[in-house]
């Protein structure tokens, strides 16, 4: 999908403007090495959604991936912590306000990933033209799932727009209600419609 004519209250990406999130909810940071585990979780989780029984669910073969990534230049790899419980020591200088970036691995051992999202930078083999490729979003199943899932988009679309880039696509699986109404909510519209058709094994698709 691609962003359309944005609907009131959903980021510009020509304009960066920050998250909204409840005081002392959650923190989006930069994901590092040591969220490879529970990024593959979530990584396995988007397969199963997308490719149901072809998913590959190998956490080892994710990890890879992610990881292969992770220092790659444009890259924007942001996981959602819960905030460091209040009264909590905080080093001087790591903290982040609510839904703001925060340097990675603050308060690790106190954080539990609650979501992931992965953009990454593309450029059009014909016209040269910069854009950004949606290929991850996945929240835990918790009570502010929506929420969560919408300070991740947000922050990506910020962070597309610190970039120059002025253009996103996703790819999303028809059957994955929750993705598709959030793309919606922050303006992207469908551009293009994959068709899918499964032959039996040696045999002709019935017309």
């Amino acid at each position: 999908m691609t962003p359309t004519e944005r609907p009131a209250g959903v980021p510009d990406l020509r304009r960066p403007v920050p998250a909204a999130a409840s005081p002392g909810e959650y923190v989006i940071r930069g994901a590092a090495e040591g969220d490879l585990d529970a990024i593959a979780e979530f990584e396995i989780e988007i397969a199963k959604v997308s490719f149901s029984d072809d998913a590959i669910v190998d956490p080892a073969l994710h990890k890879r991936r992610v990881s292969g990534s992770l220092s790659k230049p444009g890259e924007v790899m942001l996981v959602a912590v819960a905030s460091p419980v209040p009264g909590a020591e905080q080093r001087p200088g790591r903290g982040a306000g609510p839904g703001q970036l925060s340097a990675p691995g603050q308060g690790a051992a106190r954080e539990a990933l609650i979501g992931w999202a992965w953009m990454s930078p593309r450029t059009n083999s014909l016209t040269g033209a910069r854009y950004g490729n949606f290929r991850s979003l996945a929240v835990a199943d918790i009570p502010d799932r929506s929420h969560v899932g919408e300070l991740l988009l947000a922050a990506v679309l910020r962070a597309a727009a610190d970039a120059g880039l002025t253009q996103l696509t996703g790819k999303v699986h028809a059957r994955n209600l929750g993705m598709r109404a959030l793309y919606r909510k922050f303006g992207f519209d469908a551009a293009h419609l994959t068709m899918e058709l499964r032959l039996p094994p040696g045999g002709e698709a019935s017309s």
